[in-house]
């Protein structure tokens, strides 16, 4: 099991990881594509906030181990080098993905940033879940640091006021544009893009001039990435802004 956060050294940054439990996707045609998170957009992150020397936590829906989608591994994702430093990394804290939190037992006010990387998987699970859903609701009301990467928005669905609005209405975001996600042959068939249904929600949503290239959105304590690409320089505005 991953330990609770470590109460004795207020100087210490800790990060709260909500990753999906999702091991597909299901396309509108009824087919569930295999699917998972990102593996970029776990590892790179979770390297960058390591090497700053804050203290890392996962949780998913359950305390389900996560499941890497292998997309995410092939020559679409990058060069081999690349690829081949995500799966290092990942084999290297595979203990701790393969023992999350389950996210109903943590508390997001322990946790300096609350950080959602993305992949498909979300789209599965996190858009749904009402734990995670009320986890972000608190969270953005807080004030402190919250950041969603690529698909990983998905899961603000999920969020709701006491009156039943959307929280996130209004703030300036991105994630994974509807030009990106048709880029994926599969993408075509699905049930609904997160582009449109972050505008249909009220965001306020802005993504870069170039397709697949990093773009980072910052608006209050709301920190958002478009796409894979942009998982480092998220990170590194993180570690900037935090530290």
């Amino acid at each position: 099991m991953t330990p609770a956060p470590n109460t004795q050294n207020a100087n210490l940054k800790r990060v709260l990881f909500v990753v999906s439990a999702a091991d597909h996707w299901t396309l509108k045609d009824g087919a569930r594509h295999p699917s998972g998170y990102w593996g970029e957009e776990l590892a790179t992150p979770h390297k960058i906030f390591s090497g700053a020397g804050w203290e890392i936590t996962l949780a998913t829906p359950g305390g389900k181990a996560p499941t890497l989608d292998r997309l995410s591994m092939n020559w679409t994702a990058g060069s081999f080098s690349k690829r081949h430093e995500i799966a290092d990394y990942l084999l290297s804290i595979k203990p701790q993905l393969d023992h999350p939190r389950s996210l109903d037992t943590v508390n997001p006010d322990d946790y300096d940033l609350v950080f959602y990387p993305g992949g498909h998987g979300p789209m599965e699970d996190l858009a749904y879940d009402e734990v995670s859903g009320a986890l972000l609701t608190r969270r953005l009301e807080s004030g402190r640091p919250l950041a969603l990467l690529c698909h990983a928005p998905a899961a603000s669905l999920a969020a709701k006021n006491l009156d039943g609005s959307w929280p996130f209405r209004g703030y300036r975001m991105t994630g994974l544009s509807n030009t990106e996600e048709r880029l994926n042959t599969f993408g075509w068939k699905a049930k609904w893009f997160l582009e449109d249904r972050l505008r249909e929600e009220g965001a306020d949503y802005v993504k870069g001039a170039i397709p697949l290239l990093p773009f980072v959105v910052v608006d209050r304590n709301l920190y958002t990435g478009q796409n894979p690409a942009s998982s480092e320089q998220l990170a590194k505005r993180l570690v900037a802004d935090l530290g």
